[in-house]
């Protein structure tokens, strides 16, 4: 990260202290200054107070710029070559009014300006004759020059363009508005929580503007601003889903039919589809009739009716194509939808399934829509039970049905399937005055099943929306960035999967002189009503909403890569996510391996990012492998059970750009994802081994440790999988106890990048699981697909990691090698 100069500070981002130049002028052009000389001296000294910019590493510097009273600017002057106006506003002075321009600034820009004003000061342009009289002539750039009295760094007021009185008070962190060139908003929020700053997930686009919404103080902000560059406006949040849903009917139908106008369906011959088993679907609704065909509608009962009648299922299904619409019907941009849905109806229109059932139910539900042939299918499930609560992590004949469907050992079609389960809602009427992550946490939340399934995607629910009405006798009762209070978590001990897996938006509540806290239109995601034309929009929310949300981001990742498993885009998608800045604000000042649990109970791995799961950037690189171990076999010589191989990978390390960077720290990522077969026997419950098929770990090796030293290692963790944990040596950051459990294993290190080039051997081997028994292995050996997905990021650093990468990439299947241990 650069470094800011010593003589210049954050606090020049304040308020301007500007050089004021008296004078008086007409309304139309400039008049003179009593002093020319004088006029452009201070000007210049002003420019001179500038920071520096390319010594500074500055990508330009944001000006205010400052009329003299009672005239007007030369706007088009001040957005010129290296100049971009980006706002001006009239504004009442002792005597009159001024104008004051918001510029930024590169550069070039800095020193033609003060070429222009070093022109006005000692250059006039030529005399001329008018009337038989010789006219003088006037300064060069007067009509530029003259109109400014003043010119200081812009602080964070002069880029707002909200009402003033909105303007966050000072030394307290709170929600903004942040407008950014386009072309710029990937790199601004990239760079910004090095600055302390959160970025939302949620953007508009404009023809001319990026809207994203921050979380920070003002110090924060400016120096984020002032550092990374592409802001173009400041402003306090104003979307809100209240205002589609307070709508009257025709004014909501309008709505629909402008937005319907500007949005395009996949015409993808093989597209990614979102499978709902819900409530099921209206396709009465516009925006949801184009990617939902009349056969693509089903119910788990035959005797069942296909309308959604209840409205959950609608939701589900807006959500799944076009996201939160609240931003969608703000902007004017086109839309674009690429996934289709299916919709098969769970739950009967009246009533409840019995409880024993909804295993059954669940897998006829799949059956059911597999019969119209293979798809890419993203199957979203947002029924949960509480009726298993406490389970404590373990499994229960519904969730061990799912993992069995997800694994494709249950169902008429013997597939691996993609399954996304969601992880319940809290009672809000349970919560009191006290911290509400407490009560999210107790044991009476837990997540519910079949969300503490193995092989699925269990996705819990955060918040960004913390924005309330002016004068509303209420707050938000979950900060920026953290839990929503509807989210259930996972209280169970570290035998059982890590869950949620990642945490999306789900809302947030509004907290009162008195609780309970409860819901609010401002607070919450809007979607597809199921009862159109009478309703257009609704209020949606919780963990059902965040999991809607993250089936179109995995059935849009899995369009972009249509080849990979699913295990596969499951390790990728969950490998992206993050925690956000106010997340880790629970953590230590020096965290330990135990300082996570909180963490991975609350949310998962964080919040998914799309942008990083799909794309390799320059500094930061993903490598995916595909590929299949026989984890267990029978000895020749003793007859018995044993492990029976390891796959080996030297991995195409960019090595020279690797080097090149020297101490500088770089961070490695490692995803490895296989579904189980699972065993839910009594015997099964506390014993991790005992319930899934197999177990695979992967490790890398430490800088100077060769091959032979490391298959040692390796072999001997194998063999004592529950044997003394010694892993600080090779820096994981979550360690053993949570990288080892469940069937998608996760961690992450951070070394030196010459350290890194040295530890460029991973393996992949089996512990112990249930197929290992000489009984069950007569029967032939199983042979399991896994997925490895592996990131080395450099992001703070200008290296180009990927180029020298690619050159080998082709080399890295055929590099592994099958070991026998």
């Amino acid at each position: 990260m650069a470094r800011d100069l010593p003589h210049f500070h954050l606090r020049n981002l304040g308020q301007p202290r500007p050089f004021q130049a008296k004078g008086r002028g007409g309304p139309k052009r400039p008049s003179d200054v009593p002093n020319r000389a004088a006029h452009a001296q201070a000007l210049l000294q002003a420019i001179d107070a500038l920071p520096d910019i390319p010594a500074a590493e500055l990508p330009g510097v944001y000006l205010e710029v400052r009329s003299r009273v009672d005239e007007r600017l030369k706007k088009e002057s001040l957005d010129a070559s290296g100049l971009k106006l980006l706002r001006i506003e009239d504004a009442p002075v002792p005597g009159g009014a001024e104008e004051r321009a918001t510029v930024f600034a590169t550069a070039n820009g800095i020193e033609k300006l003060r070429k222009k004003i070093e022109q006005f000061r000692t250059e006039s342009t030529p005399d001329r004759e008018k009337d038989g009289e010789i006219v003088p002539g006037r300064p060069k750039n007067a009509d530029l020059v003259q109109s400014v009295a003043a010119i200081a760094e812009a602080g964070l007021r002069a880029l707002w363009r909200s009402p003033p009185g909105k303007f966050p008070a000072a030394d307290v962190a709170t929600v903004w508005e942040v407008w950014l060139e386009p072309q710029m908003t990937e790199a601004f929020v990239a760079a910004a929580p090095n600055y302390g700053v959160t970025v939302g997930v949620d953007r508009l686009e404009f023809p001319e503007d990026t809207v994203v919404i921050a979380w920070a103080d003002h110090n924060q902000l400016a120096l984020a601003v002032r550092r990374l560059g592409g802001v173009r406006a400041l402003a306090a949040p104003t979307i809100t889903a209240d205002f589609f849903d307070g709508l009257p009917v025709d004014e909501q139908a309008q709505w629909v039919e402008e937005i319907a106008g500007r949005t395009t369906y996949t015409d993808n011959p093989d597209p990614g589809y979102v499978t709902l088993l819900d409530t099921g679907v209206s396709r009465a609704h516009p925006l949801i009739q184009p990617a939902l065909s009349v056969d693509d509608r089903h119910a788990a009962n035959p005797a069942w009716g296909l309308e959604d009648l209840k409205g959950h299922g609608t939701e589900m299904a807006g959500l799944a194509l076009f996201g939160d619409l609240t931003p969608k019907l703000h902007q004017a941009n086109p839309v674009s939808v690429v996934n289709r849905l299916e919709s098969v109806k769970l739950l009967p229109d009246a009533g409840i399934n019995p409880h024993h059932l909804l295993g059954v139910v669940t897998k006829q539900a799949i059956n059911t829509v597999e019969q119209i042939g293979h798809r890419r299918r993203t199957f979203t499930l947002t029924t949960t039970t509480g009726e298993d609560t406490p389970h404590d992590g373990a499994p229960t004949s519904w969730s061990t049905e799912v993992d069995r469907l997800a694994a494709g050992v249950s169902g008429d079609i013997k597939q691996q399937r993609l399954v996304l389960v969601s992880a319940g809602n809290t009672d809000n009427f349970t919560f009191g005055a006290g911290n509400y992550l407490d009560r999210c946490d107790h044991e009476d939340n837990e997540i519910e099943s079949p969300a503490q399934a193995w092989n699925v995607l269990s996705v819990g629910a955060f918040t960004e929306k913390t924005v309330l009405p002016d004068g509303e006798a209420a707050q938000a009762l979950a900060p920026f960035g953290d839990l929503s209070p509807a989210s259930r978590t996972a209280s169970w001990s570290s035998h059982w999967p890590n869950k949620p897996d990642v945490v999306l938006e789900g809302g947030n509540w509004a907290l009162s002189a008195m609780p309970p806290p409860m819901r609010h239109g401002w607070l919450s995601l809007l979607s597809t009503h199921h009862n159109y034309p009478v309703r257009s929009f609704t209020f949606t929310f919780d963990t059902s909403a965040a999991t809607a949300l993250a089936a179109k981001d995995v059935t849009e990742l899995w369009s972009d890569y249509p080849t990979l498993w699913p295990e596969t885009v499951r390790g990728l998608y969950v490998s992206s996510a993050r925690w956000t800045q106010q997340m880790r604000a629970h953590l230590p000042a020096q965290p330990n391996k135990g300082d996570y649990t909180t963490l991975f109970q609350r949310y998962g791995y964080g919040v998914p990012d799309m942008a990083r799961a799909r794309r390799s950037a320059s500094n930061a690189l993903t490598l995916i492998v595909e590929d299949t171990i026989t984890p267990y076999g029978i000895s020749e010589k003793t007859g018995g059970d044993v492990h029976n191989e390891m796959k080996l990978f030297t991995l195409p390390w960019p090595v020279e750009a690797l080097r090149a960077l020297g101490n500088a720290d770089v961070t490695l990522r490692v995803a490895l994802s296989s579904f189980i077969s699972p065993n839910p026997s009594e015997a099964s419950r506390g014993v991790r081994y005992r319930y899934a098929s197999h177990n695979l770990r992967f490790q890398i090796n430490r800088a100077g440790e060769n091959e032979a030293r490391f298959l040692a290692r390796i072999s001997k963790a194998a063999e004592q999988p529950d044997g003394p944990v010694n892993d600080e040596d090779d820096l994981w950051e979550f360690g053993s106890n949570r990288r080892h459990v469940g069937s998608l294993h996760l961690d992450q290190l951070t070394c030196k990048a010459s350290d890194l080039a040295r530890r460029n051997l991973l393996a992949i081997y089996p512990v112990t699981g249930w197929w290992k028994s000489k009984k069950f292995l007569a029967n032939g050996l199983p042979i399991v697909r896994y997925a490895l997905i592996v990131e080395i990021d450099a992001s703070t650093m200008d290296t180009d990691l990927y180029a020298e990468v690619k050159t080998s990439i082709d080399a890295l299947v055929a590099a592994q090698a099958v070991v026998e241990v």
